[in-house]
């Protein structure tokens, strides 16, 4: 074996594109100097996959992978470790040592297709260190990029993106409500980041920075911490995000609700907005069956409350909440209730009781206090539970249950995002584990209610059998949250873990001076119909009865193929294969369906393509592999081409189905 090595260089190489035997050895090649070698072998697999580590001219050192001889990621330990730096051979590894840090990288598992290498250190509490991951590491050929943070302008493949100093927790801003630490290359290469580090990221068109560092949102007060990660190497990206749902990102347990699946949710929120009334949510629901639809249930959104917080109806309002809710389900519905985690100030007695027994998140500012500040309040008019407490979580479980009592079958709950507390929380836990714990309990204590919940955050929750809900989207064409970024979502929260996603509003939530067109709202029911669940708030009649028509159509086919969405949900929790997979899954060598972002997946057998530009008649489709039947005109056409100008009138969804797919219910 030929072997090219800078001052300095460790490499680890698999030999097993040469040898063809059954006993299959690596060789570790130290370089001190030119003519100086110490080598040791290892027994390991038959990847083909080298890991070298090389000192530069500026001291950095860079972590290189190559497979079959082509890179396939680089690392840059982006720190000056001067000329006393030292590298040291450990069992299945190495540590490079110097300059106030001991980083030690390390094989950590190996099969015949698959590594896992972890880069882990500890750092004092004034240290700031980054790792750069490159997107191209060289070669001829160019790595896309998936998984991520939730956007509000999510673009597809990631590398997209854009961020400065972000601290990389579940927040508000931006709709950063799914951030899990994982990034996964076409190559088959997959980062992920412990969850207790205190991690920042920058982003720009070449690099992806990792930063750990010990500030606020985080907690700061640890005197050491952590920086590990972790790098998984497949042979392809589809093999590598299967590798890290087993290792890192989890499956689900189960699935959510079935009737969720079959038929729409409908919502007061964007008809009505608030207050609403007992009187208003026995109208809607006469308006949906009056029109023929059916329902998975009835949503009972802000603001049903008799003060923000009380979790008790307004009795003016809602005079007999049990009397309501036994008329809905005569009438055929479920009821759910939209749940929020503040306390207003002035909602009592209940704001004094969770203050007195300790059950609100407080900050370490003692200027800042309680307080906070959410969209139904002021500035410093509010606070936020404090769910990282057992008592306070059972508090509010146990409201919760009372509301249940009088008829509410289930809750949609809202917000849970890390910034929602006040600044630098004094919260009890694993300190390490600030501010995202405090999403991960909430979240956690929701989904003690079943799986007809919803939820719109998490962060370590992939395991949970019930619907994520993208944050709200505007009602808007382009990729600024509008119809643009939704397919965009979609793949992203599929990509980090999260299969059972549940679109927002069918229309978007028509805040400001947006305006729903009967085009909007056509284009944008058709981009769902393949998506695990349909959510109406506007309804069809608000637009015309062509509407009305065309939506029962798409609802009808979203139910014919539930069955097959249930299948996958069940194989999502059997082999954490996606519900929604892009287009790439079914030939992750195809580098043109690598880059698509406007086309979707349901299971391995139906792709969606729809139209999502104002005044379109017509789209480009690209087929993967496979052969296709199109759903619209039963004409059969073989994968791997584009069909160009696609004739989509405002009627027509562009959609195919595999000629092997048969439907089994």
């Amino acid at each position: 074996m030929a072997l090219q090595v800078t001052k300095k260089c460790l490499v680890y190489s698999t030999l097993g594109a040469i040898l063809a035997a059954a006993v299959i050895a690596t060789v570790l090649v130290l370089v001190l100097r030119d003519d100086e070698e110490i080598m040791k072998n290892y027994a390991i697999d038959n990847t083909g996959l080298v890991i070298q580590l090389q000192e530069q001219p500026d001291h950095r050192y860079v972590l290189a992978l190559l497979r079959d001889g082509i890179p396939i990621q680089r690392i840059t330990f982006d720190h000056d470790f001067t000329d006393d730096s030292e590298v040291e051979s450990i069992p299945r590894g190495l540590q490079l040592i110097g300059s106030g840090q001991t980083i030690t990288i390390k094989e950590i598992e190996t099969s015949p297709n698959f590594s896992l290498i972890s880069i882990t250190r500890t750092l004092r509490k004034g240290q700031i260190i980054s790792d750069v991951v490159h997107f191209n590491p060289g070669g001829e050929r160019e790595l896309q990029w998936y998984g991520g943070p939730e956007q509000m302008e999510q673009h597809y493949p990631v590398q997209k993106l854009r961020f400065e100093d972000y601290a990389y927790v579940p927040k508000e801003l931006h709709s950063a409500a799914i951030v899990e630490r994982y990034w996964l290359n076409s190559a088959g290469v997959f980062v992920y980041v412990e969850k207790e580090v205190p991690l920042f990221i920058d982003q720009d068109e070449e690099t992806l920075r990792l930063t750990a560092k010990k500030e606020i949102p985080y907690y700061s007060y640890d005197e050491s911490f952590e920086f590990n990660y972790r790098i998984g190497v497949a042979k392809d990206a589809r093999e590598g995000h299967l590798k890290a749902v087993e290792k890192v990102l989890n499956k689900p347990v189960g699935i959510p609700d079935e009737r969720m699946v079959r038929h729409p949710i409908w919502s007061t929120w964007v008809r009505y907005r608030r207050p609403i009334s007992q009187q208003t949510i026995l109208d809607f629901a006469s308006e949906i069956n009056g029109y023929g639809f059916k329902n998975a249930q009835l949503d009972i959104d802000d603001y049903w409350e008799n003060c923000y917080g009380s979790l008790i109806f307004n009795p003016i309002t809602f005079p007999n909440i049990t009397e309501l809710t036994e008329q809905l389900k005569e009438m055929g519905f479920r009821v759910t209730l939209w749940i929020h985690p503040f306390i207003n100030k002035n909602c009592q007695p209940w704001y004094t009781e969770a203050l007195s027994k300790g059950f609100l998140v407080k900050s370490h500012n003692e200027t800042i206090g309680y307080n906070t500040k959410w969209w139904n309040s002021g500035e410093n008019e509010a606070s936020y539970i404090n769910f990282n407490n057992p008592g306070a979580r059972e508090w509010f479980r146990q409201r919760l249950q009372e509301l249940r009592d009088e008829g509410i079958d289930s809750f949609k709950f809202d917000a849970g995002e890390t910034s929602w507390a006040p600044e630098d929380p004094d919260v009890d836990g694993q300190k390490a584990l600030l501010p995202t714990s405090m999403t991960t309990n909430f979240v956690r204590m929701c989904a003690e209610f079943g799986p007809m919940i919803e939820i719109r955050t998490g962060f370590t929750t992939q395991d949970l059998p019930v619907f994520v809900r993208m944050l709200d989207l505007d009602t808007r064409w382009g990729m600024n949250n509008g119809l643009q970024s939704l397919i965009p979502t979609l793949l992203q929260m599929n990509l980090n873990g999260y299969p059972f996603v549940l679109p927002d509003m069918i229309g978007g939530n028509v805040y400001g001076d947006d305006i729903l067109t009967k085009e909007l709202f056509i284009r944008w029911l058709q981009a769902n119909t393949f998506m695990p669940s349909m959510q109406f708030s506007k309804t069809p009649w608000d637009i015309d009865i062509e509407s009305v028509e065309i939506s029962k159509r798409y609802v009808n086919l979203h139910e014919d193929y539930s069955d097959y969405i249930l299948q996958r949900m069940r194989l999502a929790v059997a082999e954490g294969i996606p519900v929604n997979p892009p287009i790439w899954w079914l030939d992750p060598e195809d580098e043109i369906a690598q880059t698509i972002g406007d086309e979707y997946l349901l299971g391995e057998d139906i792709l969606v393509a729809p139209v999502l530009t104002e005044f379109a008649t017509t789209r480009n489709v690209y087929l993967p592999k496979g052969t296709w039947r199109d759903g619209n005109t039963n004409q059969v056409y073989e994968g791997g081409r584009w069909l160009y100008s696609y004739a989509a009138p405002m009627d027509t969804l562009p959609y195919f189905v595999k000629t092997s797919f048969q439907m089994r219910r």
